[in-house]
């Protein structure tokens, strides 16, 4: 459903006293990142701009993760930012997505990033994905 409240602008806020929404801008990077993994691409071999490489070892342990738990994901529904929150770490945002998969909806899988900000805009470091 598209509300007025969807299109609503979500600035990045420096706020370390509480959580807030993923803001607008980082959202068709994230996107992406999330629609590699469906792709089961882990090491996103396609680059996408301003998302640092993943390391090996992160990319299996993504991999492993979303194995272990046994769900297909699927692509990020706009319901996803409903949930999903961001939080100042005094150098960078830490962000919580929650994770979406054919057979749950909305899983208790978390893609874990690190955003900071840059002279080209936010850069997107994955950090994990795991279950809080």
């Amino acid at each position: 459903m598209d509300t007025k409240e969807n299109r609503a602008e979500v600035p990045a806020i420096k706020d370390a006293d509480s959580e807030r929404p993923i803001p607008t801008a980082w959202r068709n990077v994230i996107k992406s990142i999330v629609n590699s993994f469906v792709r089961h691409d882990y090491h996103l071999a396609a680059s996408i701009p301003l998302v640092a490489p993943v390391q090996s070892e992160t990319a299996e342990q993504i991999e492993n993760y979303i194995k272990d738990y046994g769900v297909e994901l699927i692509e990020l529904p706009e319901e996803t930012w409903n949930s999903s929150v961001c939080i100042w770490m005094g150098n960078r945002w830490d962000a919580l997505i929650d994770l979406w998969s054919r057979s749950e909806g909305r899983s208790d899988l978390t893609l874990s990033l690190h955003v900071s900000e840059t002279k080209n805009g936010f850069e997107f470091n994955i950090y994990m994905v795991y279950v809080p």
